[in-house]
């Protein structure tokens, strides 16, 4: 099965897009790889801060929610991270030249629109985990009815 391009699956644009690919995906799991080099997003004295690795974990669940949408031939819907649990990490950066897999498990989902996640960054080289949390993300139906409500609400 060739899976989509990751530009195709996120709600992101140009720049911000971190995630380079998608390589394997299924109903409740996603993989994506991403590299790091000196153009990377947040890159600064040789590598990336793995505090990043919470963004990287939240776009491989936004790619996991534009995989399903795409395979029912939805359109890709923006959606919120509401919070992150136990993000840990094994070192303060992603170094120059890594090969990083994102992997994403769904853990749970509401009718709501409520879904958390099991993530983890890995060296694709030797498979050791980098960093590890529980997601907690929102995706409403509508989104600009949901951002509406929120802006009467103030």
């Amino acid at each position: 099965m060739t899976l989509p391009d990751i530009r195709a699956l996120l709600p992101h644009a140009g720049p911000m897009v971190l995630l380079d690919r998608v390589i394997e995906a299924a109903d409740d799991t996603l993989c994506a790889e991403v590299r790091i080099h000196q153009d990377s997003m947040f890159y600064a004295d040789g590598g990336v801060g793995s505090w990043v690795g919470v963004e990287y974990m939240a776009q491989a669940v936004a790619a996991h929610a534009g995989y399903l949408a795409h395979r029912k031939g939805n359109a890709v819907k923006p959606g919120f991270l509401l919070g992150s649990r136990r993000y840990g990490t094994t070192r303060p950066l992603f170094a120059l030249g890594a090969l990083l897999r994102v992997r994403v498990r769904q853990q749970l989902r509401g009718e709501n629109g409520l879904a958390a996640f099991e993530c983890s960054v890995e060296d694709a080289a030797d498979g050791a985990e980098l960093a590890s949390a529980m997601l907690t993300v929102f995706q409403p139906d509508d989104v600009n009815e949901f951002l509406q409500g929120i802006n009467k609400n103030e």
